[in-house]
């Protein structure tokens, strides 16, 4: 199944542009309490968002919004975290990217979820405009009810706005 307005350009599967980033959380990293502070971790998502919106758009991709972003567990000084980046779903020239957040003990113990963001990348051509993106060839059910989902929160964000603009 491929799904996203028309373009002339071949689709691509989320496979194709999935991005992970490691991270150790150093001193430097955190606040009085031990913990990362969530600036820092933001920042990485933002990263890892924009190499998976690239790598499928082919492009410089810019950060348009970042949806809801709750952190659900602390990042302790000395977790390995890993940020893992799917494309969701794509618009025209704006792509949502799914990105989750995972730390664990650098001394060994049991991985824990600490953040999962949804990132909306616009990709640019080479004078800053928006430009097409390839469509999304979706493969498993999974990344067809992410696509859809991503649908119903682009008409949010987009109802939003106009809102935002009265």
């Amino acid at each position: 199944m491929t799904a996203t307005p028309p373009v002339n350009l071949p689709p691509r599967s989320v496979a194709s542009s999935r991005a992970t980033m490691d991270r150790l959380i150093v001193p430097s990293d955190v606040n009085f309490h031990g913990n990362a502070f969530g600036g820092k971790i933001l920042a990485d998502v933002d990263q890892v968002a924009y190499i998976t919106a690239s790598r499928h758009a082919k492009t410089t991709c810019v950060t348009a919004s970042f949806d809801r972003a709750d952190f659900v567990a602390p990042v302790h000084v000395g977790d390995l975290v890993r940020f893992e980046a799917r494309i969701s779903c794509v618009g025209r020239s704006s792509m949502e990217v799914w990105v989750q957040v995972d730390a664990e003990p650098a001394e060994g113990g049991a991985a824990r979820r600490v953040l999962e963001a949804y990132v909306t990348m616009v990709a640019l051509d080479t004078d800053n405009r928006p430009v097409a993106v390839p469509p999304l060839a979706l493969e498993t059910e999974e990344e067809r009810r992410r696509y859809a989902e991503g649908l119903e929160r682009m008409a949010a964000r987009r109802r939003t706005a106009k809102e935002g603009r009265r």
